[in-house]
């Protein structure tokens, strides 16, 4: 089998997403991949290992009550950028917005960085005060 190009990889997983088909992501994640979601913040949860990261994905795949929804994907060499909305709740503010990080070796991800833009308590840079 040829492997697969960073661009196929990506668009199988973000498919297996989409399509809800936990089982399109068995031959999609390296025996060393590792992935930080996007919560806990400030860091993430981090997981570790193609098997966890497979279950990570796959329960997420299979949730009923969120759905995934790539906005725009982006491939240079090895990585990939994913733009995306994902979706937990019905209402103006059941969602969030947020990028993953991918990196493909081999034709498989080997890593998933995930970061979103969340509620909180964070001041921006003009709340700070720029009277002074």
């Amino acid at each position: 089998m040829a492997i697969r190009t960073t661009t196929e990889v990506i668009d199988r997983f973000n498919h297996a997403f989409t399509a809800r088909d936990a089982g399109a992501l068995t031959d999609l994640i390296g025996a060393d991949c590792v992935m930080e979601s996007v919560q806990p913040a400030p860091t993430g949860e981090r997981v570790e290992g193609g098997a966890a990261c497979l279950a990570w994905w796959t329960a997420l795949v299979e949730d009923r009550t969120s759905r995934f929804e790539p906005q725009e994907v982006i491939v240079a060499g090895d990585r990939a950028t994913i733009r995306w909305r994902y979706y937990f709740a019905d209402g103006p503010s059941g969602w969030v917005e947020g990028v993953n990080l991918m990196r493909v070796r081999d034709g498989l991800i080997v890593e998933a960085l995930g970061y979103s833009k969340t509620a909180g308590e964070v001041p921006l840079a003009a709340e700070e005060g720029l009277d002074g």
